[in-house]
């Protein structure tokens, strides 16, 4: 399994529109990818409920998974998305 240790770069935490942004982009992968925060459970990346649930504030730690075979591209990707706060999914 490939994972992303990260830490929230967007200051309301992944809360809202930054949520909104993260779970469009994750669900725009196609590659099922989980996120948790450290120690936690995880939830389905693409999932909006399962992502404000966490109540991750930004400067917190979260791991994002995947044991998909396109995994590294798309956590790289993701990864990068939530250390720099972006509003939407970095080019290739």
């Amino acid at each position: 399994m490939a994972e992303r240790r990260v830490t929230i770069g967007w200051p309301e935490g992944l809360h809202a529109r930054p949520a909104s942004v993260f779970v469009r982009a994750a669900a725009a992968l196609g590659v099922p990818v989980t996120i948790a925060k450290a120690g936690g459970a995880p939830v389905n990346a693409a999932s909006m409920l399962g992502l404000l649930a966490l109540g991750a504030e930004g400067g917190e730690d979260v791991v994002l998974a995947s044991d998909a075979p396109e995994a590294d591209a798309a956590l790289d990707r993701l990864a990068k998305m939530v250390e720099n706060g972006l509003d939407e999914l970095p080019a290739a």
